[in-house]
Formats: structure tokens, C-alpha cells, sequence
């Protein structure tokens, strides 16, 4: 596959920065966690005030746990119903015909895979990554404004993808089944039960194949490994083309960085468990592996 369908290097962004076809969004947020006799308690926020300090020219902010969720869900940071994604996007001035450039500073660049998901759920496939993030964009003194920008409104249509998004009863249903792979996008210690967030059970989805999201970075450069690397990371996590994957994490969120390196590979069948751990792990009636 060609990476430019879902990466953008910083110096072809910097050159576009007046482009009009383009719509950059600032997903910087985080998962701050604190840790207990092997319970591990998280609070999502987002990280409007950083962006309004300074952020890349044009962009506009996104907050990862309000702007895009539904509020209404039960379970923490649910993707948000179509009329309720289709008014914030056309309020920020995103509509059908942009490119959606996304960047953050996780060091997984999942605040911003999870916008590439969310858009591509609801039908809009024009979104790439700012492959090495604010970060990357920063080390080389590339311009930053604290100026807000104000764009017209647009018309953003929401055409949900089904296939793109699994439930509890979806996965429970895929269990053990020829053909599906189980991907856990979680740390070691939450995937083999080490470690065990607030309110949740220990352990993993049965089945499940761990690849934790920081293996898809080259530490190095804080970018994604290239397809060669990719491919020998999933490779050896016995996962395959053929295979319809269904990824799963905590939130929803750091699986999205794992489906869209998988993208990038040119792999066909994927699905992002939304409710993931924090649904899954709260259920007792559903099964749990150490």
C-alpha cells in the first residue's frame, strides 16, 4: 500500500500549511494512570489549554474524550452517534471534501489514529497521520502559532461502515472462530493479568494475541516502523492477511494505532472492538484468559 494514503511527513504538511483543501486537527490528550498493589486507575482528559498556547498553523482541537464520544454511553469514550460526529465536524469547519491531517504527542500517535478511525467509520477515508507527531514537528523548528482559526461551516455526512466496529456480543460471537485474530493493543502487564484496572477484571479476551501499540514506533525517530518492519511484527505474532482482525485495547483507542498499521499493510478485515477492556473486563458474564 502507499503509505501517503495514511501518512504525512512534516516537511510535505509544513509546505501545505495554505492549502484549503486541507483541515489539520490537533488530538493532543492523555491517559493519566497511577498504579496500586497491581490495580491500575485511569482518567481520560483532553489537553484543550495545551492547544491554545500553541499548535501547527491552521489547526483546530479535537478533545479526544468529549468532541467525538457519546456522552450518553455507559462506557468511557464510545465513538459519538452520527448526528452528534456530523455537528462537530461541520462546526469545526471539516467537511466531505478535506483532508483531515492529524497529529498529537502520544508517543503511539493514538489520539490521532483514533480520529482516523472515527472519520473512516462514519465513511470519510481522507484522513492521514502526521507520521512522528508534534513532537517530530517541534525538534525541527517548524512553525507554531497560539492564533485560533476560525473556518466556515461545513457539511460533513456521516456513512456508517459497520463492518468497522465490533460490540461485546460481536466479539463473543467470533470467539475461537477459523479465520479471526484477537488483538490485544495493551501493555504486557495488562494482557497477561499482571495488572488490573479499577472497576475491571484481570486478564485478556480469550484468544487473544498481544501486540502492544509501542512496537509499531521506531523509538529512534518517534515515527512508524516501516511495512518491512510492520510486516515482521505481525508476522510474528502469527497474524496474516487472510485473517478478518479484530483489535481491542482498553478504550477503543491505542487498538486503533494497531488497525491502522495493518491499513498500511494492505490488510482487508478490520474491526475495532470499542467497548474493549472497559466494557469486556466490567462484564462478568463474558469469558476471561490469564
Amino acid at each position: 500500500m502507499d503509505r501517503s494514503n495514511f501518512l504525512i511527513e512534516t516537511s510535505a504538511l509544513a509546505a501545505r500549511l495554505d492549502d484549503p483543501a486541507l483541515r489539520i486537527v490537533d488530538m493532543r490528550g492523555y491517559v493519566r494512570t497511577s498504579e496500586r498493589d497491581g490495580v491500575q486507575h485511569a482518567e481520560y482528559v483532553g489537553a484543550r489549554e495545551v492547544y491554545e498556547k500553541s499548535h501547527i498553523p491552521g489547526a483546530v482541537y479535537i478533545d479526544w474524550t468529549r468532541d467525538i464520544v457519546d456522552l450518553t454511553d455507559p462506557i468511557a469514550v464510545q465513538v459519538a452517534p452520527p448526528q452528534r460526529l456530523a455537528e462537530a465536524m461541520g462546526r469545526l469547519g471539516i467537511g466531505d471534501e478535506h483532508l483531515v491531517v492529524a497529529y498529537d504527542t502520544h508517543p503511539a500517535s493514538q489520539f490521532a489514529t483514533r480520529l482516523w478511525w472515527v472519520l473512516n467509520y462514519y465513511g470519510h477515508d481522507r484522513v492521514v497521520i502526521l507520521n512522528g507527531g508534534l513532537h517530530k514537528w517541534q525538534r525541527e523548528n517548524l512553525p507554531m502559532t497560539a492564533a485560533i482559526p476560525g473556518y466556515p461551516p461545513a457539511t460533513f455526512t456521516p456513512r456508517v461502515q459497520p463492518q468497522l466496529r465490533a460490540t461485546a456480543d460481536d466479539v463473543l460471537a467470533l470467539l475461537h472462530k477459523p479465520g479471526v485474530a484477537l488483538i490485544d493493543a495493551r501493555d504486557k502487564g495488562q494482557y497477561t493479568g499482571a495488572i488490573a484496572r479499577e472497576h475491571g477484571r484481570a486478564g485478556r479476551i480469550p484468544g487473544a494475541l498481544n501486540v502492544p501499540r509501542e512496537e509499531l514506533i521506531d523509538a529512534s525517530s518517534g515515527t512508524f516502523r516501516s511495512n518491512e518492519e510492520l510486516s515482521q511484527v505481525f508476522s510474528q505474532a502469527h497474524i496474516s492477511p487472510e485473517e478478518h482482525i479484530v483489535a481491542y485495547c482498553n478504550g477503543g483507542v491505542a487498538a486503533t494505532a494497531v488497525l491502522f498499521s495493518l491499513a498500511m499493510l494492505g490488510y482487508l478485515s478490520l474491526t475495532n472492538y470499542d467497548g474493549s477492556w472497559n466494557e469486556w473486563g466490567s462484564r462478568q458474564d463474558l469469558p476471561v484468559e490469564l
